[in-house]
């Protein structure tokens, strides 16, 4: 499926999502090197196997000066909305306002059931976003005089792009496929990622051109032949060799080749807003550096 170009083409923003860190000077490191690399935003999952999003995304501020710093996504569901807004608003304020917040509904039941926690059925589970999105705006509403973070809401069933379309300043894409609610999944191909950009769309309305989209990518591969290894890469997730070769959340190539590519999801997609894993840190920077 091919989108209409947006006739107002973004600057790529590139983030990086600290999902592999092993102390504090380890952190430390990694967000020096992602500032020094030219990342513009630096960000901390929401997953029980990693460090908890707000300490994190506090420190990744206080040693750098220049990235924003993200929520990558949180997982709304682990909250109630009033405590949430205040760590929303308190952390804001104590990194300068540089957050941007991210969430998500949560999907990965394993997650709920080692927190002994009930896991909500799907609609649920957005109802409790919504809520969560209600009263952060309502907190920061009051008479305090600081503005709200931008809102970054990410997923990919109906009713949460919805929401995202309504309330969000960034919407993410997640690149799975559908069917994967409760575990780790299958991602979805060009022709899925681009059904679910153009509903997006649809819904977006005049806000389109205001509002950034964010993609997730999965794997980055610094390579001179991108054939063999997609080959040896693929199938993976559900995607053939070929597939992995045309998809924005799998990026295999040179730096110029994966820049290239990037150019073209942008004005396929329209995905401006580019975050890698830190396993990819470095392997991605050559890429930063020719976009730039």
């Amino acid at each position: 499926m091919e989108l209409q170009r947006d006739p107002a083409t973004r600057p790529f923003r590139f983030g990086v999502y600290m999902s592999n860190v092993t102390s504090r000077k380890d952190l430390i490191a990694k967000c020096q090197r992602a500032e020094d690399l030219g990342y513009d935003v630096i960000g901390v999952a929401d997953h029980l196997d990693m460090w908890a999003p707000f300490p994190a995304v506090m420190l990744a501020a206080e040693v750098t000066e220049r990235p924003k710093v993200a929520t990558t996504v949180l997982n709304a569901a682990f909250y109630n909305p009033s405590l949430l807004a205040r760590d929303v608003m308190a952390a804001h304020r104590l990194t300068d306002e540089r957050l941007e917040l991210g969430l998500g509904t949560g999907y990965m039941r394993s997650e709920f059931d080692a927190c002994g926690l009930a896991w909500p059925a799907a609609p649920q589970r957005v109802d409790h976003l919504e809520r969560s999105i209600a009263e952060i705006r309502r907190r920061f509403a009051g008479p305090n005089g600081i503005p709200r973070p931008p809102l970054w809401v990410t997923g990919r069933g109906d009713r949460v792009l919805r929401i995202a379309a309504r309330e969000a300043e960034i919407i993410g894409l997640t690149g799975f496929a559908p069917g994967n609610d409760g575990h780790k999944g299958d991602l979805a191909n060009a022709d899925g990622l681009a059904e679910r950009v153009a509903y997006v769309r649809a819904h977006l309305g005049k806000r389109s051109s205001r509002v950034e989209l964010n993609v997730l990518v999965w794997r980055v591969m610094v390579t001179t032949n991108r054939i063999a290894a997609a080959s040896n890469l693929g199938p993976a997730r559900s995607l053939t060799p070929d597939e992995l070769l045309n998809v924005p959340t799998v990026l295999i190539g040179t730096p110029m080749q994966i820049g290239e590519q990037l150019v073209e999801f942008r004005e396929r997609f329209g995905f401006s807003y580019i975050t890698v894993r830190d396993y990819f840190l470095d392997e991605f920077a050559p890429v930063i550096a020719y976009l730039r």
